[in-house]
């Protein structure tokens, strides 16, 4: 694990969009495409805003979220709609987007389908995650309903959560996804997240889910 301390927010944008680019090229200049997994919520947006510009062979990329809301992709808290809007613009508009949400279905019912759409980009040529103060990532929250089982290896691709802090059901890529990523980046803010994150350290995946992905990650911090 490598950890990177930025003086304010703004460079850590134009640093990580420069490090997720590269990686996204070095992984093309071997490979017929690549695949580009990133969070949603408010922490990635700036680094979009930079990375959508790179001048990369966008096309041969294709583009999920780690984790969905089950709410429609014209809905304010779906990570669809911010990615689409933050990131898919400019160069980046030429990618491919691989959505999660099936509008008038039942999460449980589209897994099958939206695995077979995953399952050819695996594994993942480039994370993005973020990670909450309680240690979450994606939507792997920890007492959640079902963490044990998206945490252990043979894990499927996507896992169902109902969390009760949440509105509504979320769809997230379990812990063994999330890991074998080739190029991994995680980004938090605030010495709040700093904190937990070395607490995490010391705990165990079930109280704190971040731990489970960290192997061989970039984890780039600013106040």
């Amino acid at each position: 694990m490598i950890f990177n301390e930025y003086p304010d927010r703004d460079m850590l944008a134009i640093e990580v969009a420069s490090e997720i680019a590269g990686d996204l090229e070095t992984h093309l200049l071997h490979h017929d495409g690549a695949s580009l997994a990133v969070a949603g919520g408010t922490t990635p947006a700036p680094i979009f805003d930079d990375l959508c510009a790179a001048d990369i062979a966008w096309d041969r990329v294709n583009v999920l979220a780690t984790d969905e809301r089950w709410v429609a992709s014209d809905n304010e808290r779906s990570n669809a709609r911010m990615i689409r809007e933050r990131l898919m613009t400019d160069r980046a508009k030429e990618a491919r987007f691989i959505p999660f949400h099936v509008p008038a279905r039942e999460p449980a019912d589209v897994l099958a389908e939206l695995e077979a759409q995953i399952a050819p980009q695996l594994p993942l040529s480039v994370l993005l995650l973020g990670m909450g103060e309680d240690m979450h990532t994606a939507s792997l929250f920890p007492g959640a309903e079902g963490l044990t089982e998206a945490l252990g290896r043979k894990a499927p691709i996507l896992a169902v959560f109902h969390p009760s802090s949440q509105p509504e059901a979320r769809l997230s890529l379990t812990a063994r996804i999330l890991d074998g990523a080739l190029a991994k980046h995680l980004v938090i803010y605030g010495q709040a997240k700093k904190d937990a994150l070395d607490r995490a350290m010391s705990l165990p995946p079930e109280q704190a889910p971040i731990q489970a992905v960290l192997s061989e990650a970039t984890i780039h911090w600013a106040p």
